[in-house]
């Protein structure tokens, strides 16, 4: 069977999962699930090596409409989105442009809750996340930034059709380990090709 990813109206929708904009009603959710623990689980895989900044609900719904507020500005697709499996908030997706001038683009993506973890949520919300910013904006690639600790993000990354292109050694602690910085990209030309070897498969299937 051959999964279909379709966009309306920015919403990006793979069988059960879907990519859409923050809403309003969302971030009574959101809040709980990112601060609600005083060491949340998901914590320990997404950039431990940096405390978890807590703030008000107050401060947390201001940012995050600022936020899209600039992307509406500037004429740039949301740059976060709520990932919801099964009609279930379970992450969010991201992306941050580093240079403007070379429309240099790294992505972030977090799945808050355990249960849902190893369920290929992640890999695939990367694939279709990648597709949809390769589509909407002029980049040329995709980066993604993760530690050596974290081998599951490096796998669903890799599976998706990330290179690593830089390792910086030893200079990530975690509970007092050194760990490697890690920097994986995937460039236009290699998801124009990945998707002309999925177009070949799906008409010969």
């Amino acid at each position: 069977m051959v999964s279909i990813i379709t966009r309306t109206e920015s919403v990006i929708i793979q069988d059960e999962l879907v990519l859409r904009c923050v809403e309003p009603r969302d971030l009574a959710e959101l809040y709980e699930l990112i601060y609600g623990e005083d060491e949340p689980e998901w914590k320990r895989w997404d950039a431990p090596y940096y405390p978890l900044e807590r703030v008000s609900y107050e401060h947390f719904e201001q940012n995050t409409f600022k936020r899209l507020r600039a992307d509406e500005e500037e004429a740039r697709p949301a740059s976060i989105r709520v990932i919801e499996a099964d009609g279930e908030i379970v992450g969010l997706i991201s992306y941050y442009i580093e240079d403007s001038l070379s429309m240099w683009l790294e992505i972030g993506i977090v799945i808050y809750k355990p249960s849902r973890w190893a369920r290929g949520i992640g890999t695939r919300a990367l694939q279709m996340w990648s597709g949809y910013l390769f589509e909407q904006m002029p980049i040329v690639r995709v980066g993604l930034t993760t530690w050596s600790g974290n081998e599951r993000m490096m796998r669903a990354a890799a599976k998706v059709g990330f290179q690593i292109e830089a390792r910086l050694r030893k200079c990530r602690i975690v509970l007092g380990e050194y760990y490697d910085s890690i920097r994986m990209g995937m460039l236009r030309e290699e998801w124009d090709q990945m998707c002309a070897i999925r177009a070949d498969r799906n008409v010969n299937n």
